[in-house]
């Protein structure tokens, strides 16, 4: 699978990522917090304020991998398969598998996020109080509260302000936000239909983002917009979030249509019997003339007798220089059988494309007791998809 970015480990055996683009929003957040850094406190040296500002943006992302931790552990403890989760340019997302069995269920996952915000914030801003002087008993402007403060009280402010904020913003009710999806368990409850409920909640989700957007693009003219006031810059990025968050409200719910869908169709409906093979000891230039120069087909099942033994792409094919194409095997260069994504002729059509998707594969070898009896590609649910929407 394809995939961009780096991994940083494992946390409670969930795989964490790191995506290029997170790479930007952590420079930028180091360098306003350096920026604000030196002008709130000018006693302060350039080298105290960077190494503030760099373990600032560090923890910030650190709260924002706790958000998406509590989403993933409750949803693994529900028994729904969380591969990964991904630090990207708009924060964090946690790729869970599939859509929660209940509007319960649902409901927990997506409450939990905020609350871990919530409660992260609130403790850090107590623990400000309790050692660096009541802030609210300060008369003074955030300026002059803000001043006043050491290196670690002015950090645990920040991350504990950015904290709630997050939590806060995390509970607009924009589908597929985190208030979003609170929206739609309360509607699937009172439905019973969680087609309809993630329609409902995608229109409010693409309503709210369409109100950003227009926010946004005021207060980059010069409008004052509350909460986010005037400016080019913050203007343009509330815009950009509003239209990150349409997209992303229009692609759920497309999702839990193809799903709906296919979820009743099993694999067997769409499969490709008796797909073409290819043996296992031809060489790539017999393959590449005989069989890929033939048909419009990207991966070929290889098969000795009845046996499967593998398959093989034109990827792997590509991966060989072409002087050694007379002399590789077809067996030698293939994927081997162990190593396969396979499907069962009963799956349904649903977790087939899920695979194809995860893995980012273009074919499933369809197999019944160990046997090839078809072959299901991603063009063949497509165009099973396009067949079912144009008759309805």
């Amino acid at each position: 699978m394809r995939r961009s970015g780096f991994g940083l480990g494992k946390i409670f055996g969930i795989n964490v990522r790191i995506d290029w683009s997170w790479l930007l929003i952590f420079a930028l957040t180091s360098w306003n917090l350096a920026s604000a850094a030196q002008a709130l406190h000018p006693n302060w040296s350039d080298g105290l304020s960077w190494v503030l500002a760099i373990v600032g943006a560090s923890l910030f992302f650190g709260s924002v991998l706790a958000h998406e931790l509590a989403h993933s552990l409750i949803a693994r403890a529900q028994g729904t398969q969380v591969d990964n989760i991904t630090l990207f340019l708009f924060g964090g997302v946690s790729n869970i598998q599939e859509e929660p069995s209940s509007p319960q269920k649902e409901f927990v996952m997506a409450i939990l996020g905020p609350v871990t915000s919530l409660i992260i914030g609130g403790v850090l801003i107590t623990l400000v109080n309790l050692f660096a002087g009541p802030l609210g008993a300060l008369a003074a402007p955030p300026q002059a509260l803000v001043a006043r403060l050491g290196p670690l009280s002015t950090l645990a402010l920040w991350l504990g302000t950015v904290n709630i904020a997050l939590g806060i913003f995390n509970l607009i009710p924009g589908f597929p936000l985190d208030g979003g999806r609170v929206v739609r368990s309360i509607l699937w409850g009172l439905t019973d239909n969680l087609r309809q409920a993630t329609q409902w909640a995608s229109w409010l989700g693409q309503v709210i983002a369409w109100v950003m957007i227009l926010a946004g693009i005021a207060s980059a003219f010069g409008a004052r917009v509350p909460l986010v006031g005037r400016g080019l810059v913050s203007g343009l990025w509330l815009a950009f979030i509003g239209w990150f968050l349409s997209n992303a409200a229009t692609q759920s719910y497309r999702r839990v249509v193809i799903e709906d869908i296919l979820d009743d169709v099993s694999i067997s409906r769409m499969m490709r019997e008796n797909p073409p093979t290819v043996p296992s000891n031809i060489s790539l230039e017999s393959f590449v003339h005989d069989y890929v120069m033939r048909t419009d087909d990207y991966g070929f099942p290889v098969v000795d007798g009845e046996e499967l033994r593998g398959i093989i792409t034109l990827d792997d094919v590509r991966a060989v220089p072409r002087q050694d194409w007379a002399t590789k095997s077809v067996g030698e260069v293939m994927t081997p059988r162990e190593r396969l994504i396979t499907a069962d002729p009963e799956e349904c059509a649903s977790e087939a494309l899920d695979k194809l998707t995860r893995h980012d594969i273009r074919q499933l070898p369809v197999v019944q007791e160990g046997r090839l009896v078809g072959l299901v590609r991603r063009r063949d649910i497509v165009r099973w998809l396009r067949l079912h929407s144009e008759l309805s």
